[in-house]
């Protein structure tokens, strides 16, 4: 999906919830060639990154009752440019660093220069991903086991 398909308040949103997607599950060594980039524009800290926990919830075969599973330890940001744009970052683990960039990443997605920013950051950033994720799929695929049950011939 692109920034131009974004024509109605439902597509702007699905476009924005992609990236936000993208942007929380990258690695702050992918955010690193673009760090630069992205701090190149003055902006103030609105809520500085902090670190917190939050509750996991699971289902029970993907679809059962919920259940508290644990917690997880997540960082969050909120920054805004000076042209008024505000850009958030949620992420799992402890990098204040990290979600600076992706909040300064998702603030410039709001912009002028939208287009620019998918194709030069989002779209790599997806494509890295659907990378590591179909290795760890292969990976695990080749641990699978497969059972099977013989039937005695009683008669």
């Amino acid at each position: 999906m692109t920034a131009t398909t974004a024509s109605t308040p439902d597509a702007a949103q699905s476009v924005r919830q992609h990236w936000f997607g993208v942007l929380s599950r990258t690695h702050r060594a992918d955010l690193a060639p673009h760090e630069n980039a992205l701090r190149d524009v003055e902006y103030r800290m609105i809520r500085a990154p902090e670190i917190g926990m939050t509750l996991v919830r699971g289902r029970m075969g993907g679809s059962g009752a919920p259940f508290n599973s644990g917690e997880m330890t997540v960082t969050r940001c909120v920054v805004r440019l000076a042209d008024g744009r505000t850009g958030y970052s949620y992420l799992a683990g402890r990098d204040k660093a990290h979600a600076e960039l992706a909040a300064l990443a998702d603030a410039h997605l709001q912009g002028p220069q939208q287009s620019h920013w998918i194709r030069e950051l989002i779209e790599p950033l997806a494509q890295a991903q659907a990378v590591r994720r179909a290795r760890q799929q292969a990976e695990t695929a080749a641990t699978k086991v497969d059972f099977f049950t013989l039937v005695r011939g009683e008669n």
